[in-house]
């Protein structure tokens, strides 16, 4: 016996018009709030900003809720992966990426590159990059505007 199944078009059309209502990113927000943030939240992110794992100074590096002093400090740690993080992170202040587009490591810029919110005077001194992935990820990001 066969496990495989064929519906009819009358079949999928029922299906069709019965299925559940997809909720917009708006509406499944409003459903789940986030909680407030707190200056016992914000204590916590600068603790943890200075702990010895690079993993959990990722997590302050990423939140949107890290205070712009931490990011700051954040942006020359010694591990690619945090200041990664930083780059990447939408909240972080344009002087931060644009000292993160000269970074050391390819990765960082690449990642400032990529940013939504990196300026445009950023975006020119990334665009002549001496990487050719940094380079690549401009001119690809640069398309997605052009595009949209």
């Amino acid at each position: 016996m066969s496990c495989i199944r064929f519906n009819t078009p009358a079949q999928r059309l029922a299906m069709r018009e019965h299925r559940p209502a997809m909720l917009t990113a708006e509406e499944a927000a409003a459903l789940h709030p986030a909680p407030p943030v707190t200056e016992s939240k914000i204590r916590r992110l600068r603790l943890l900003a200075t702990d010895a794992n690079p993993k959990i100074r990722e997590s302050v590096a990423s939140s949107y809720h890290a205070p712009e002093d931490v990011l700051l400090a954040l942006a020359s740690d010694p591990d690619d992966g945090v200041r990664g993080c930083v780059a990447k992170n939408e909240a972080t202040p344009c002087d931060v990426l644009r000292m993160l587009a000269s970074d050391r490591s390819e990765t960082v810029r690449g990642w400032v590159a990529v940013n939504y919110f990196v300026p445009d005077d950023v975006m020119q001194t990334l665009a002549g990059d001496r990487s050719r992935t940094v380079r690549s990820l401009v001119k690809w990001k640069t398309g997605l505007a052009a595009a949209g």
